[in-house]
């Protein structure tokens, strides 16, 4: 490609948002965390090497193929619940913290057996602030 010699209208699409395939036979609810397994959005759940899209936007029902169907996700700063075996505490703030289902994140890595859901932002008696998102 050169070098451009005329303006042109650049092509955005919005940091925040983003859309993924979807894993054969899968379903991802609206508010789950969605992530990257081999290249295909499943629900979020405790395994190694995801990439956590963010928050469906929608529910998706994919009964096909791989890629059938896509997630549209959004990052940002999201409420989860807080794992009561291994809880997210108040000085854990700033620091990462780890997936364990769709809705729930722990502050350990579970004997590295768990992903980074995201960073903590604040932590409440029902939930815990996570940013979310790549």
């Amino acid at each position: 490609m050169t070098a451009m010699n005329a303006a042109r209208q650049p092509v955005e699409m919005e940091g925040v948002y983003s859309s993924a395939p979807v894993k054969g036979a899968t379903t991802i609810l609206q508010g789950a965390l969605a992530v990257m397994e081999s290249g295909l959005a499943v629900p979020g759940k405790t395994a190694l090497n995801l990439i956590v899209l963010g928050v469906s936007e929608e529910t998706v029902v994919n009964a096909g193929a791989d890629g059938a169907a896509k997630v549209h996700t959004k990052r940002g700063v999201f409420k989860f619940f807080n794992l009561g075996a291994d809880p997210v505490l108040v000085g854990d703030v700033g620091k990462d913290c780890y997936l364990v289902d769709d809705q729930t994140v722990a502050k350990g890595s579970g004997t590295n057996t768990r992903s980074v859901a995201g960073k903590i932002i604040s932590v409440e008696s029902d939930g815990v602030f996570v940013r979310v998102g790549y």
